[in-house]
């Protein structure tokens, strides 16, 4: 499999590890639907983390499998987001280094998404006249909508990656 599960205290660890860049290719994406499902089914397990390996969290389809039939097959990417959205657990995506396009994607179907601040981030195939296919157009707005209307209890609202004390 290109995902590896662990599990650290009460914490399960989906890491995609599918060289050179973490694309999401058909293994990759059944190893991460198999991990989250026995993450939600266990008892011992409180939390799943979502992360990558080696700089990259993922740069999105494995074009090693373009024209394929493991292209379009299940669980497809927007499979795997649909198995992360009603999750009883909480699912945070940690992004470190690259999450492009069908990566991007998958860390906003996660419930919660931290970046370090080396991480680069987006959806370059609009740039060649490409829709993301698993809804990324359509969470990333929503997302950022969200983000600027989040307080918390000392007034303060969350913007460009600091907590920014709100204007009176």
């Amino acid at each position: 499999m290109s995902t590896q599960y662990s599990a650290i205290g009460r914490t399960a660890i989906l890491r995609l590890d599918n060289p050179p860049v973490n694309g999401l290719g058909h293994a990759t994406r059944q190893g991460m639907v198999q991990g989250l499902h026995h993450a939600l089914d266990s008892g011992d397990v409180d939390a799943v983390v979502l992360t990558g390996r080696e700089g990259f969290f993922s740069a999105g389809a494995d074009i090693t499998e373009f024209g394929t039939p493991k292209t379009t097959a299940e669980p497809t990417l927007g499979d795997v987001i649909a198995a992360l959205e009603p999750a009883d657990k909480p699912v945070v995506a940690a992004i470190d280094g690259t999450c492009f396009g069908g990566g991007l994607e998958l860390a906003l179907g996660a419930h919660y998404r931290v970046a370090t601040s080396k991480s680069r981030i987006g959806l370059p195939e609009v740039n060649l006249g490409l829709v993301p296919g698993a809804g990324g157009t359509q969470r990333l707005p929503l997302e950022q909508a969200a983000d600027a209307q989040c307080l918390n209890r000392e007034g303060h609202t969350r913007g460009k990656g600091r907590h920014r004390q709100r204007q009176r």
